[in-house]
């Protein structure tokens, strides 16, 4: 097999892994911490799963497994769907209206297009974004 420069590529046989190149540098990929503040519906399973399911779409990911948990009595959520890029991960407070979010893609994933969705199916007064790019200078 042909040798390919560190993120060229001509087809994905070629490409053994799925690290990012991007302004210069070289990581394993983006990890964004999400709170959504003064949210609703941090309660309904089947509104978080569509809601995850859709992040995953217009991120350009490719979802493995959805596992979401519904505590009760206040009814909060904890979940995360599991994908091949890595995984998006979900904890919701609906008594004080949060939602802690965990954001992380590898490869030509797009997770920034995630915080839209979520704008939208949480209507929150505040969303705060944090972005890390994992394994910086390591890989």
């Amino acid at each position: 097999m042909k040798a390919s420069a560190p993120g060229q590529f001509t087809t994905t046989d070629e490409r053994t892994d799925f690290f990012i190149e991007r302004d210069g540098e070289r990581f394993a990929g983006t990890h964004l911490i999400i709170d959504l503040v003064g949210a609703s519906r941090l309660d309904d399973l089947e509104h978080i799963e569509t809601a995850l399911r859709r992040c995953v779409e217009v991120s350009k990911a490719t979802l493995l497994h959805i596992h979401l948990h519904h505590f009760t009595p206040n009814g909060g959520v904890s979940g995360v769907a599991v994908l091949s890029e890595s995984h998006i991960s979900i904890h919701t407070w609906p008594e004080a209206n949060y939602a802690a979010l965990d954001v992380f893609m590898c490869g030509i994933a797009e997770p920034q297009n995630s915080i839209a969705v979520l704008q939208e199916a949480f209507t929150p007064s505040d969303i705060r974004v944090d972005e890390h790019r994992r394994g910086r200078g390591m890989v």
